[in-house]
């Protein structure tokens, strides 16, 4: 086993529980969460030797990993709105109120932001920096998914500076 095989090896163990963790807390399902985390480490594997090298490797495999959820939430959301507007019409929406839920309703890019920020307690620069967009970006998903949380579990929106 050559050296970047045994830091990869390394690098794998003491990162996929983290990165698994955020998935699921995008996704809410254990194993889709570790294929999509098993699919970002594949990536990674592939791009080993010129993301060994990056300040941030474990910022790397985060943020491709948070993208395929994101990609998945949206091909999820989408399916079931088709399915959810063909079996019952479009009458037929009322929200839960627990914030497990509330969560489910958010877009995949403010779900991810939120997860990174509250869950993660990571700051504003490196959730742009994981989900490749800018801070002012994760600013306004940060600012709408509060709004959305707020109006569906009936609770005031407090400011929150960053």
């Amino acid at each position: 086993m050559s050296d970047a095989d045994l830091e990869f090896a390394w690098f794998f163990r003491a990162e996929f529980p983290a990165v698994a963790r955020a998935v699921f807390l995008i996704l809410e399902d254990r194993g889709r969460s570790e294929e999509v985390a098993q699919d970002a480490f594949i990536q990674l594997l592939v791009h080993w030797r010129k993301v060994s090298r990056y300040d941030r490797p474990d910022a790397w495999v985060r943020r491709v990993a948070i993208r395929q959820a994101v990609r998945v939430l949206k091909r999820d959301r989408m399916r079931a709105v088709v399915e959810r507007e063909a079996a019952a019409g479009p009458d037929v929406l009322v929200p839960d109120v627990d914030l497990a839920s509330a969560m489910r309703q958010l877009p995949p890019m403010q779900r991810a932001s939120v997860v990174l920020f509250y869950f993660e307690d990571r700051p504003v620069l490196e959730i742009a920096q994981i989900l490749g967009v800018s801070d002012g970006s994760v600013k306004v998903h940060l600012h709408r998914a509060r709004r959305r949380l707020a109006e569906l579990l009936g609770e005031e929106v407090d400011e929150v500076a960053y």
